[in-house]
């Protein structure tokens, strides 16, 4: 870990470069932020020109790659942020100038440890894309098969741990401050960027997440993940099958193909659905670069460096929360808050499903284009520091992940009600996992494991408490110093004799010399 100094020099010049963007302000101004935050802030502006409007994205863009990531995750937290930068934030594109050929060239052949050539007979030199952790080029493998290969950016793993080092320094720093700011609990929030970051960092991982996702949306219609190229792939390199098709964000041009919108819409939002709340685990970087609309309707998505993942009781609550908010019963969402305890159980449950009633009913029944999932968590987000809510890092990826979706299903159908696609699937899914039928065949193979489990239970009990053989217990047996056992104590008792003779010795001479000196 670097020295503070180091820190406080790293957090004072990416201060500058906020304040050159103004977005310094809303720190200074809020009166949660504690007061060495807020002199920090004063000093990285001094001397500095602050536009009229802050520019937050441009900003985590000019500091470099992790603020990148960094800033896409803050869009999703306007508690933390406001809402202003969070909506500001929301337009961070990961794009950077490409890497030269050459050093990618030298990054494949390296991690390989063979030419470039023995791997794809063609490899265009020109990237198709280029983010902050890696870029992608089109090539054909020596097997003849199109394909991506993506390649992380070299040095980028090293400038990543420096930097979430000092991230995790100041998380540290504020939160020990108290108030809000321990509330927000930014330590597990930098946490599980870091888990995130140091996962989307290693190719390899991202070639399973892709796989394992690919295994959970078997038997979806239309909906693809790429196929991975096993062979040419390591934690720097991965090679996918080549997608064909009109990026989502390109309306027109999936219109013109004669794509029915709405109805990719709502398909988008039932994928996502399936994967978060069926699965568990969910592509959480579901941004209009990374979807794809191919000739036959079909939607593929790409990059799979950042994953959802959410524990079957968690997700019930969820379906729960879910199905609550779109029917009107407040009382069992709140209840459900409370029973996963991101309520404090000193607080009024009555009170809470009244406060979840005035973020709830503006919404229901309406377009996103006049309401939508992002301002009904802003709504959700308001009400939690009244209620004590502590922050939870394991829904901060679904919560980011809603927001996308809700944003491209709105650019396909502008009129499409989130809760009326939603609600079938969500009635459905509870009624199976949550419903009589299900309950009994979960306490059914709960307890059919734990039989299972007691002659095993039984093994390791007597493996560590053995029967009494034949013969009669022996009696307690009378502690026997060994020689060698003496003999090194004796050495000891030497060797100690000799260190106190000399201290003693030492702090004579020293007494002495001192005499002699006075």
């Amino acid at each position: 870990m670097a020295r503070p100094a180091t820190h406080i020099w790293r957090l004072l010049k990416w201060g500058r470069t906020l304040a050159k963007h103004g977005a310094l302000r809303g720190i200074e101004r809020d009166p949660n932020t504690p007061p060495p935050v807020k002199r920090l802030a004063r000093i990285a502006r001094l001397g500095t020109i602050q536009p009229k409007e802050p520019d937050y994205a441009g900003a985590f863009r000019d500091i470099g790659p992790a603020a990148i990531k960094l800033g896409q995750t803050l869009a999703t937290r306007p508690d933390l942020v406001g809402e202003d930068a969070a909506r500001n934030l929301l337009k961070l594109q990961d794009d950077l100038p490409p890497v030269g050929f050459d050093k990618i060239k030298q990054s494949i052949e390296a991690s390989f440890e063979q030419p470039l050539e023995s791997l794809y007979s063609e490899f265009d030199p020109v990237p198709v894309g280029a983010a902050s952790i890696a870029q992608v080029h089109r090539a054909v493998t020596t097997d003849g098969r199109q394909v991506a290969v993506k390649v992380l950016r070299p040095g980028v793993r090293e400038q990543f741990a420096r930097d979430i080092d000092t991230y995790e320094w100041a998380a540290a720093h504020v939160e020990a401050m108290g108030g809000e700011a321990s509330r927000l609990r930014p330590r597990l929030v930098i946490a599980n960027f870091k888990r995130w970051t140091n996962r989307e960092l290693d190719l390899r991982r991202e070639a399973a997440s892709a796989s394992e996702l690919a295994d959970h949306m078997v038997g979806t219609e239309k909906y693809e993940i790429p196929g991975i190229d096993w062979d040419r792939t390591n934690g720097r390199v991965m090679t996918v099958d080549w997608i064909d098709g009109i990026k989502i964000s390109d309306t027109e041009a999936i219109r013109a193909a004669g794509h029915d919108m709405d109805e990719l819409a709502s398909r988008l939002v039932l994928a996502f659905l399936k994967q978060a709340i069926a699965a568990g685990f969910f592509h959480a970087d579901m941004h209009q670069g990374n979807l794809f609309v191919k000739a036959d309707g079909t939607i593929a998505a790409i990059d799979f460096g950042i994953m959802g993942r959410i524990d079957r009781r968690a997700r019930m609550w969820l379906a729960e929360i879910l199905y609550g908010l779109t029917t009107g019963n407040y009382k069992r969402v709140a209840e459900i808050h409370f029973e996963a305890q991101y309520v404090p159980s000193y607080h009024n449950v009555d009170e809470f499903a009244t406060a979840l009633r005035a973020v709830g009913e503006p919404m229901r029944g309406k377009p996103v284009s006049e309401l939508s999932v992002g301002q009904m968590l802003d709504g959700l987000f308001a009400i939690t520091r009244d209620f004590d809510m502590q922050t939870q890092p394991h829904l901060l990826l679904l919560q980011k992940t809603m927001v996308m979706v809700e944003g491209i299903a709105t650019q396909l159908n502008p009129k499409i009600n989130m809760w009326d696609v939603s609600a079938p699937y969500v009635r459905s899914w509870i009624r199976d996992e949550l419903g009589p039928e299900a309950a009994i065949a979960d306490r059914i193979r709960e307890d059919t494991e734990t039989l299972l489990r007691i002659p095993d239970l039984v093994r390791r009990i007597e493996d560590r408490f053995p029967p009494k053989g034949g013969a009669p217990e022996p009696p307690p047996l009378p502690e026997v110093e060994l020689m060698w056992e003496r003999r090194v104590k004796k050495e000891r008792s030497w060797l100690r004799y000799l260190v106190t003779f000399a201290a003693g010795g030492g702090a004579a001479w020293f007494a002495f010399t001192q005499g002699l000196l006075g």
